[in-house]
């Protein structure tokens, strides 16, 4: 219908008249072409393209990978889903929360990160003073169904959403509800990322344990020592979280809370070896070893975990090239 009406206005301001039939087929050509429009950007999607991706570009975090890759794939080759997809991230500074989107991002759209469609909130940045909420309540809530409304798979992710005020988390609540129109703008195509520290100490010492009782790393999953749920009372009944006693969460909106495990040497050392193709320097194991035991780990006693993961190793890999 809503091709149909496009078509008709343009023969209109064209002064141009056709028999019904001939608009028939017309309106047919017109809605492969509004259609190619309409999805803009948007990738074929290939669920082994993501799981590849992840596998060689997402290091240390094995229950985030497996997360993220069987709810993405959901969501992308559901023809209908019933919500929009709401993915939370949780863990400390540096164990890659801010990548794992940006590669959703790229195996979404044709632009990645880079396209028109994914749209980056930053607490601190976008929302810095507390009482302009209302303010930015509104601007958020029309920016939101501006860009859902002219693109149905827009992707929008929240950084810091730990800072973020309550009154601008609950703003975005009705966009997130299961079957959900707003002013007549379905949202059950979009994709909401949020990225958050809270929890990050609870996800540390959850790990931390499960190391010290001899286990590997990698048979820790979701359902041990009840993670996810550590995780979501933690948020909800934090003041810090900024989740606090949110409806987005006291109503389950959210699909996912994904933990992101706190990173060891050898995850440190395959950031380096990416980072050096990055800089154009040549792979060297040697010097990818060097770099990550340059980084600071934590606890003081066994230094398991990078204190701040891969944050700063181009940094550091930078200077010992210098």
């Amino acid at each position: 219908m809503k091709v149909r009406h496009f078509v008709i206005v343009l023969l209109l301001v064209s002064n141009i008249t056709l028999s019904s039939g001939f608009l028939d087929v017309f309106v047919a050509a017109a809605s492969v072409v509004y259609t190619y429009f309409e999805r803009d950007d948007l990738l074929p999607f290939d669920s082994k393209r993501l799981e590849e991706d992840l596998r060689e570009n997402f290091f240390g975090q094995h229950i985030a990978s497996n997360v993220i890759r069987r709810a993405v794939s959901s969501f992308m080759t559901d023809s209908n889903p019933n919500k929009p997809l709401a993915l939370s991230f949780h863990g400390t500074s540096g164990t890659g929360k801010n990548h794992a989107a940006k590669i959703i991002a790229r195996n979404v759209y044709e632009k990645g990160e880079d396209s028109k469609h994914v749209h980056t909130f930053i607490s601190e940045h976008h929302f810095p003073h507390k009482q302009k909420s209302d303010l930015y309540s509104a601007q958020l809530k029309q920016w939101i169904h501006g860009n859902v409304s002219n693109f149905p798979s827009s992707m929008f992710i929240f950084d810091e959403m730990d800072k973020m005020h309550p009154q601008l988390i609950d703003a975005i609540k009705p966009f997130l509800d299961y079957n959900a129109r707003v002013d007549g703008v379905s949202f059950r195509k979009a994709i909401f990322v949020f990225l958050s520290n809270a929890g990050g100490n609870v996800i540390t010492g959850v790990a931390l344990d499960f190391w010290r009782e001899g286990n590997i790393r990698e048979n820790l999953w979701m359902d041990s020592k009840e993670l996810e749920i550590k995780i979501s009372q933690n948020i909800f009944n934090d003041e810090n979280s900024g989740f606090l006693h949110s409806s987005i969460i006291d109503e389950h909106l959210v699909d996912h809370y994904i933990p992101f495990l706190p990173l060891e040497l050898k995850h440190v050392r395959q950031c380096v070896m990416v980072e050096m193709v990055h800089l154009n320097v040549t792979q060297d194991s040697d010097l990818a070893d060097e770099v990550a035991r340059d980084v600071p780990y934590f606890p003081k006693e066994e230094r398991i975990y990078a204190v701040k993961g891969c944050k700063s190793v181009r940094q550091r890999l930078a200077q010992h090239i210098d």
